[in-house]
């Protein structure tokens, strides 16, 4: 995340928000209280809206009251505050989400940019989609050595058959598992770790049991001889002899 970010108050006017936002060179900046806290986002969307009406034709009165859409628009795009301006709540990450998430928030709210606030809701940053893209460019082998060592310390050892290696952020493992259930669950840890573009199991099996010909002959010739079954009694009761 950027630590070093732009932020106004409710109170700053328009022309403030607008030259924050040309000076900085943001798409958005949030609204923090005296507190430091983050109440609301002003984006260029919230600034345009304030432009809509310009050299549009009129709502005609009845359609202008307090409530209705058009009324609505008219009083939105009068406003010269931040606090007026902003969208409330704000759409905010915590510093210890992880990068998928706050990928989801942005997907799924449609902007390109959130604060990251701490426990309290104060602003300590912004994380944009170019910082989610940053973590692309980790070498393979700062990302080969976080999943092998997170597949070490999770498993204790017991996965030392496991080989990692990483090209261009493709993760191939292989080597031999016990289980094979463990490849799935290898593959969804590795798939956590930053940087990784995709994950591809190349895992052996356990090697197959084999009996040696010499003994399975010798344990053929060892077993009991069959016992011969009994002569057939008849229903009658009479001797078959």
């Amino acid at each position: 995340m950027t630590r070093t970010v732009v932020a106004v108050a409710p109170h700053a006017r328009f022309k403030e928000v607008v030259a924050a936002m040309g000076r900085w060179r943001v798409s958005a900046v949030p609204v923090v209280d005296d507190g430091g806290r983050v109440v609301g986002v002003v984006s260029e969307a919230d600034l345009l809206r304030r432009e809509e009406l310009r050299g549009a034709d009129p709502a005609p009165v009845d359609q202008q009251r307090p409530g209705s859409a058009a009324g609505d628009r008219v009083v939105r795009a009068g406003v010269v505050r931040a606090g007026d301006l902003m969208t409330a709540p704000p759409i905010t990450v915590r510093a210890a989400a992880t990068l998928p998430h706050a990928a989801r928030l942005m997907a799924r709210h449609r902007v390109k940019r959130l604060p990251v606030v701490d426990g309290r809701g104060v602003l300590r940053g912004v994380v944009s989609r170019a910082d989610l893209l940053k973590v692309f460019l980790r070498p393979d082998e700062d990302i080969a050595a976080d999943v092998q060592g997170l597949v070490d310390r999770l498993f204790a050892g017991s996965l030392r058959g496991v080989r990692v290696a990483v090209d261009d952020g493709v993760v191939t493992l292989g080597g031999t598992l016990g289980e094979g259930d463990l490849a799935s669950v290898v593959g969804r840890l590795a798939q956590v770790v930053e940087g990784v573009v995709e994950v591809r199991c190349e895992f052996a099996g356990p090697p197959a049991s084999r009996t040696d010909p010499a003994s399975r002959a010798d344990s053929e010739s060892s077993a009991d001889p069959q016992t011969p079954a009994a002569p057939e009694s008849r229903a009658d009761g009479a001797d078959s002899s």
